[in-house]
C-alpha cells in the first residue's frame, strides 16, 4: 500500500522497525519519503525501495549504468544499510519508490542530509561490528528518550 501511495501522491510517511540504518534511523522513527527517479538519486542519499513485497530503507553507496540499446543506458543503485557489511543486490528503477527527506524522532523533526557511507564515525563502525553494541545503543537511546526527555543525535 505504501508503494501505491508514494507512486500516486508523491509522498508517504512510514514508521521504521528494522535496525539496518542505526544510528542514522532508529526503530520507531517516522520517515518521510518523496518520490524520485534513479537519475535524481546521488551517492549518500537514503532511499525506499520495494522488493518481493518488502520495503527497504538503505543508503546509496554507488550508482551504475547498465548497458542496453545504444543511447538507452539504464541506471541502477547499489545500496547498503549503514550497519550492514554487504551491499544489497542492485535496485532498478521499477523498485525505487523515493528518497528519505526527513526523520521524526519523538517530537523532533530531523532534516535528513545525505552523507557518504562509512564516513569514519566511530559509532557507525562499532555498530557495524557488533549486534550487542547495537542492542546497547538502542537501549540507551530508549532510556534517554523515556527518562531524560532527550533525543539521541
Amino acid at each position: 500500500m505504501a508503494a501505491e501511495i508514494v507512486r500516486s501522491f508523491g509522498e508517504v510517511r512510514l514508521r521504521v522497525f528494522g535496525t539496518s540504518m542505526v544510528p542514522s534511523i532508529l526503530p520507531g522513527d517516522l520517515i518521510a519519503i518523496r518520490r524520485a527517479g534513479v537519475r535524481e538519486i546521488s551517492r549518500g542519499d537514503v532511499v525506499l525501495y520495494s522488493r518481493r513485497g518488502r520495503l527497504f530503507v538503505h543508503r546509496v553507496v554507488d550508482r551504475k549504468g547498465l548497458s542496453g540499446a545504444p543511447g538507452l543506458e539504464e541506471f541502477c543503485l547499489i545500496t547498503r544499510g549503514d550497519r550492514l557489511a554487504h551491499d544489497d543486490p542492485p535496485v532498478h528503477k521499477r523498485e525505487l519508490l523515493g528518497r528519505v527527506v526527513s526523520v521524526e524522532r519523538g517530537n523532533r523533526k530531523i532534516e535528513f542530509a545525505a552523507r557518504a557511507h562509512g564516513s569514519g564515525q566511530w559509532v557507525v563502525r562499532l555498530l557495524l561490528a557488533s549486534d550487542r553494541a547495537t542492542f546497547l545503543y538502542l537501549r540507551l537511546a530508549a532510556f534517554r528518550r523515556t527518562f531524560l526527555g532527550k533525543e539521541t543525535k
